[in-house]
């Protein structure tokens, strides 16, 4: 019983204070952002028609958005996103003008027309606003516009949006679990100025007042947050063919005119790349789309179909490695980890902001498997155990549901890359792992999902319950402390610092002469009998992010 109390009080401590850390106050705003509210469950969107006209000279946007939708359940009050300083002009269903109402960063559209559940309705809307220091979004030239100027002085225009959301920009129904079938993309720009969006150029269309039509139509579905604004005047594009799983995929590039050189070569990367993906996840997710790297004035972001690249044309991380190896050198981080989303975050995403650990943390363990094609399975396991230090473990990973939330913290790259690296060992077997990742990508490709059910596919295709060992590194702040004495011939171990029920197998060695043996510690002390003449380094093998702790002389095992 006291021993009892005693786990209890281990248990529920750090998760309180880790909870503390990030202790946050949500708003009406928050929850209309993150959550299915009544006024969007009703309806499911098939189709965005964007048209943007954007104006450099005075930071402003103007255009509409075409909203087809089907109708899952009758209603008549919709809700639409869009955040200041833009504002809605008016909104049209069947050449009607609508009546609205704003509600911070949503807008509530009272519906005329009857809506039938099985009716499929468009409804256009048409929208306006300027970005401008210390009104909204925008200011300082952050997300989602980065209003740039490129070497040359020309003005270079690009959107990144991932986290304040897509209604920064444009009008949509702004929830991640919701994408469109396909879209269109057609933004003006004024001239000599070239837009690069998502997925295929149809047309570029001078208009005769001194702008340019670029439409781009994505055939696939998409994340809001994935729709890219590129514009600059000195773009210039060369192409290549990848011959992968899926057939001919067409590759195109988009560097500033200065950097074509340089581009030629580094850009090279994409096709090891792809080639190494689609071994470990199948294949390349949009081939009717196509494969893009655009050239940006930001660092970079996993835009589908058409990854905004912005690292300078330097290895690593710009020039730094991240796991202190020297592996990280040997490769662009934004081209492999931005490209990564391609399968994890863009073809399978989370439906809520709370479980962006399953964009990040399978892309930066992509960046170890990537290491693992170009050097090697050792390699890349120690690129990803030196990620470790960069650790936190300040708020778990999972945030808050429905509130539009994303913990401020990066351990959901760099732990949850390393719980992955992990789970791969307590499978310890390539070719399941192999075909759980591709299985995943088959079984949800271009899905929204839950974590729930990437979880239960991992354990069912293992044949392993890893539902506690996903509890623990995403829900709480601890490391697992496996504890272990040695007595004469006689080892003593459990776990420490887990959820309850926490019972993942772990390699273990006695010296640095014999090879390491798999322990199933639980909660419980266990004993073996060793056989060995002097057990005189004790040490779990590292690629388990997990901690060895010699309690002899305080614990008191069996």
């Amino acid at each position: 019983m006291r021993r009892a109390l005693l786990l209890g009080c281990l248990v529920l401590a750090p998760w309180a204070a880790s909870a503390a850390q990030e202790r946050q106050v949500f708003t009406r705003a928050d929850t209309l952002r993150g959550s299915n509210t009544p006024q969007r469950a009703w309806w499911d969107v098939t189709f965005y028609d964007l048209h943007a006209r954007i104006t450099p000279s005075d930071s402003a946007i103007r255009g509409f958005n075409a909203i087809t939708y089907d109708v899952l359940a009758p209603a008549q009050d919709m809700q639409i996103d869009l955040q200041a300083p833009l504002d809605i002009d008016s909104v049209v269903q069947a050449g009607q003008h609508l009546p609205y109402r704003r509600d911070g960063t949503a807008f509530f559209v009272a519906l005329d027309a009857p809506q039938r559940a099985g009716d499929r309705h468009t409804l256009t809307v048409f929208y306006h606003g300027a970005y401008r220091a210390g009104a909204g979004a925008g200011a300082g030239g952050g997300p989602p516009f980065f209003w740039a100027v490129d070497s040359l002085g020309a003005p270079w225009v690009a959107t990144a949006d991932e986290e304040i959301g897509a209604s920064a920009w444009w009008p949509l129904k702004d929830d991640q679990a919701d994408e469109p079938d396909s879209q269109r993309i057609a933004i003006t720009v004024p001239d000599p100025m070239l837009d690069v969006s998502n997925g295929r150029l149809r047309s570029s269309t001078p208009n005769g007042d001194g702008t340019t039509t670029y439409e781009w139509f994505v055939t696939n579905p998409i994340n809001g947050y994935d729709v890219a604004v590129n514009a600059d005047a000195h773009y210039v594009h060369f192409s290549d063919t990848y011959q992968g799983e899926g057939g001919a995929l067409t590759l195109d590039f988009w560097p500033l005119s200065y950097h074509r050189d340089t581009a030629r070569v580094q850009f090279q990367q994409a096709r090891s790349m792809l080639a190494c993906f689609e071994h470990w996840f199948g294949p390349y997710p949009w081939y009717e789309d196509g494969y893009k790297l655009i050239e940006t004035s930001y660092l970079g972001m996993e835009h589908q179909s058409g990854i905004a690249y912005g690292n300078q044309y330097l290895p690593g991380y710009r020039g730094k490695d991240l796991s202190g190896t020297g592996l990280g050198m040997q490769w662009d981080l934004i081209i492999v980890h931005e490209s990564a989303h391609e399968w994890w975050g863009n073809s399978i995403s989370a439906k809520d902001h709370a479980e962006m650990w399953l964009h990040e943390s399978f892309a930066m363990y992509a960046e170890g498997l990537y290491t693992e094609c170009q050097h090697g399975k050792d390699a890349g396991e120690r690129y990803l155990v030196g990620l470790r230090k960069r650790v936190k473990n300040d708020v778990p990973i999972l945030g808050h549901y429905g509130v539009n939330h994303t913990p401020k913290s990066q351990d959901r790259y760099y732990k949850g890359s390393n719980m992955l690296l992990t789970i791969r060992q307590v499978i310890d077997d390539d070719s399941t792992w192999r075909s759980i990742l591709r299985g995943l990508n088959q079984t949800f490709r271009h899905q929204t999902v839950w974590g729930r059910q990437i979880e239960d596919y991992v354990s069912e295709r293992a044949g392993i319950d890893l539902h506690k060992v996903f509890a623990q590194y995403l829900t709480t702040t601890w490391i697992p402390v496996l504890e272990y004495t040695i007595a004469g011939k006689t080892l003593s171990y459990r776990w420490s610092n887990v959820v309850p029920g926490f019972d993942m197998p772990v390699r273990v060695t006695l010296t640095d002469r014999q090879p390491y043996s798999l322990l199933h510690p639980t909660e419980t002390w266990q004993t073996v009998k060793l056989h060995v003449k002097h057990a005189d380094r004790f040490r779990v093998d590292e690629r388990f992010y997990v901690v060895a702790k010699n309690v002899t002389g305080t614990a008191s095992p069996p």
